[in-house]
């Protein structure tokens, strides 16, 4: 059943489109869903198809059931699918959701698909769903992704400790995140800042 409070929508940008994950999306997800890198600091193990069939699956479910809003991350000149990000612990009463579940095919990482993808859900998230606060969590492990965090100007909120198990054995420390919506504008400014004017390649 889905969330009235958090409808899916196509949310498109400049160059990506973000689309409700759906069936038509498995073969563009399993193209490039597969390198190890985009599975490193994740929960999940995926390591051959089988598991990632099981990884979209669970993530069609939880958009049939209401439980999140998964999408598909589409290039929109050529429509191929290069990943995949979702809304999730949606909390219609609290105004509340998280970002994340983030996968980007190695060949476009350090792209501009990753800071546009932030950029639509986020406004989607406070201009739209008005919601109070948005979430995120990594790896307090993952340098790069807490890096990322911090400058976009989101707030470091702390590590829970031991608090998630990988399906490697490994129980990970997660650091939380946060957007408010009065801080909204700042990041947005950010994401724009990033998105149209670019640093020179290196």
């Amino acid at each position: 059943m889905k969330n009235p409070s958090f409808p899916p929508t196509t949310l498109t940008g400049e160059t990506i489109a973000l689309e409700p994950l759906s069936e038509r999306h498995w073969p563009g997800v399993l193209a490039g869903g597969l390198a190890s890198e985009i599975w490193a600091w994740t929960i999940e193990q995926v390591e051959v198809e089988a598991d990632l069939r099981r990884w979209f699956d669970e993530a069609l479910a939880a958009g049939a059931e209401g439980r999140a809003v998964p999408f598909a991350t589409v290039v929109r000149a050529s429509g191929r699918v290069v990943g995949s990000t979702r809304f999730g612990n949606l909390d219609e009463r609290n105004h509340r959701v998280e970002s994340g579940w983030t996968r980007v095919a190695p060949a476009w990482q350090r792209t501009g698909v990753n800071p546009e993808a932030k950029y639509l859900l986020l406004g989607r998230a406070f201009d739209a769903w008005g919601c109070h606060r948005v979430e995120l969590k990594t790896d307090a492990l993952n340098p790069q992704s807490r890096g990322a965090m911090l400058r976009l100007g989101v707030r470091e909120e702390g590590v829970f400790r031991k608090y998630q198990a990988r399906q490697d054995g490994r129980v990970r420390g997660t650091a939380w995140y946060s957007i408010t919506a009065e801080e909204w504008p700042e990041v947005r400014a950010e994401l724009r800042r990033r998105l149209w004017h670019p640093p020179p390649a290196r």
